[in-house]
């Protein structure tokens, strides 16, 4: 594909042989071309790696955690599962938002919690909002200790963000999903890998073994859920699209 931007002509060229495509720069259409260029580029120069939350890096494309905000809002769950600690800072942002809500408790599982990791997220000023478990998120023990901090009728939200292969996001879906009632969401992040096969970093396996993937299989099996992106509360836009790293990922449990 080669894309030609005309600053002059305010126009956006799309050519991918046989197809050619001109659309006026400002527009929907041209803003989804070039944010999906930018986030893959931005991927690609480890662009997420550059934040912080409240003291501890956050691993995210700040739209992603903007959204994921949305959606925490208009569910209020009573416990946040997040697979995948790396350095605690999503931990902490959610922690945030259960300390701004004035209710909810975070759990937070990673097959190894690195020690200045974990001190620092113990050490944290909202380390009382959240719980640590080490171990394969998907093994018998860590499911015992995680579903041990899940009281009868709470409201659970859970995101995976550990192991991005299609066959350890299905194991989780198949796993964590069972805790969530009518309403609740799980979160299948970093389904932008099957868009970035062919970057520099990437790797070819991706177009197939991807989160994404793994969610698509998994609604497939289970018509009792369905995706559904996170509501937006305050929306001018021209029907824009997101620019994200979690495409396909947020799967909501249907009303009984």
């Amino acid at each position: 594909m080669k894309l030609i931007v005309d600053t002059e002509a305010r126009t956006l060229t799309r050519l991918e042989d046989p197809f050619e495509q001109t659309v006026p720069l400002y527009s929907p259409e041209a803003f989804e071309t070039l944010s999906d260029l930018w986030v893959a580029v931005g991927w690609d120069q480890r662009y997420p790696y550059t934040f912080t939350w409240l003291g501890r890096p956050i691993i995210q494309l700040p739209e992603d955690m903007v959204r994921l905000q949305e959606l925490v809002w208009a569910t209020k769950p009573d416990v946040i599962i997040e697979t995948g600690v790396a350095h605690g800072g999503s931990l902490i942002f959610l922690a945030t938002l259960c300390l701004a809500m004035g209710k909810g408790r975070v759990v937070g599982v990673d097959i190894e919690i690195r020690e200045p990791n974990r001190a620092a997220v113990e050490a944290h000023p909202l380390a009382e909002h959240i719980s640590l478990v080490e171990g394969d998120s998907v093994s018998r023990e860590v499911l015992a200790q995680v579903w041990a901090e899940v009281k009868p009728d709470e409201r659970v939200l859970v995101i995976l963000d550990s192991n991005h292969s299609r066959d350890h996001v299905r194991r989780e879906l198949e796993a964590y999903s069972t805790l969530l009632g009518p309403g609740d969401y799980i979160v299948a992040t970093d389904g932008i890998m099957k868009k970035l096969a062919d970057v520099p970093r990437g790797d070819s396996e991706w177009t197939w073994d991807n989160p994404e993937q793994a969610a698509t299989e998994f609604l497939a099996a289970h018509p009792e859920f369905e995706r559904v992106p996170p509501p937006r509360f305050f929306d001018e836009s021209e029907a824009l699209p997101t620019p994200t790293h979690w495409p396909g990922a947020w799967l909501r449990r249907r009303a009984a």
